[in-house]
């Protein structure tokens, strides 16, 4: 008994090492807003079930084309997380990934105003998991991201709602129309019959230079922004523009272009970078 509790006691320090994190990517919660059943992925710490304690939270938003499974399959973010936290880059965080493909595409409402996407996510999604998981509620314990139409997703959240979140890191992003005439000749296409009006309070609130534009001076510094594109992606234009439009407002920001595209191989290698990122706010630097 004496030898078998020695090797057992020799043995703990590679059991800790081996423990991981949990994926669960086929999950439910009832929407009234979207009357659909919405699915969502969720990434759990390794010491979740065993702590008892409350983690901070990061809404990891898909691109156009996923789902909530997306960064499960491709961006792979069980391993990478669990490997920033073993490494300590990273806190332990539970991360959520909603799908905003199924319905509609995308996590804005629609101009039409008969899909509220943002209505269900600030509305349903949000208490629903801060109800359901032990979740630290506070702003500078929540932060949102996302790659392509999710880097969309994550500026316009966190600039409807820099109450709520602590850093926001768009990659790769869909910033929008970059003009209000690119807005009408783009949002005519499908809706022939709207009014000037409309197109023009669409635009300014869901193109993300209108967005940073209007931004009020005392906002300047409510999150912080970490901001990542390649420099082959077809993205890069507006995600410059936006970048520079930031610099001359004085808004405080990360910017970063590495060599890459638009594809996964560029995404699963910022993922790391973004978990360090929102960790600094998150142990309260």
């Amino acid at each position: 008994m004496k030898k078998l509790a020695v090797l057992l006691l020799m043995l703990c320090p590679f059991v800790l090492l081996a423990q991981t994190g949990k994926v669960y990517d086929n999950l439910t919660l009832t929407s009234k807003i979207l009357k659909s059943e919405r699915k969502y992925a969720v990434y759990l710490p390794p010491d979740y079930e065993s702590s008892g304690r409350s983690y901070p939270i990061l809404y990891l938003l898909h691109g156009a084309g996923d789902d909530q499974t997306g960064w499960v399959q491709f961006g792979e973010v069980l391993n990478i997380t669990d490997k920033a936290i073993r490494d300590g880059i990273a806190t332990p965080m539970i991360i959520i990934m909603p799908d905003a493909n199924t319905g509609r595409r995308g996590y804005f409402n629609d101009i039409k105003g008969d899909w509220n996407y943002e209505d269900f996510f600030f509305n349903e999604l949000v208490p629903f998991v801060e109800k359901k998981y032990r979740v630290k509620s506070d702003k500078r314990f929540r932060a949102v991201a996302g790659l392509s139409m999710g880097g969309g997703g994550s500026f316009v959240y966190a600039l409807h709602h820099p109450e709520m979140f602590s850093s926001a890191c768009p990659l790769s992003a869909a910033t929008g129309f970059l003009s209000l005439d690119d807005a009408k000749a783009g949002l005519s296409k499908n809706n022939p019959n709207l009014p000037d009006s409309t197109i023009s309070n669409y635009y300014n609130r869901y193109s993300v230079i209108p967005l940073m534009n209007a931004m009020p001076d005392a906002q300047k510094k409510a999150v912080r922004w970490f901001m990542d594109v390649g420099d082959d992606d077809f993205l890069y234009e507006g995600n410059g523009l936006v970048h520079n439009l930031m610099r001359k407002k004085e808004i405080p920001h990360e910017y970063r272009v590495r060599d890459g595209a638009h594809n996964w191989t560029y995404w699963r290698a910022s993922l790391p970078v973004v978990l360090q990122f929102v960790s600094d706010a998150f142990h309260q630097y």
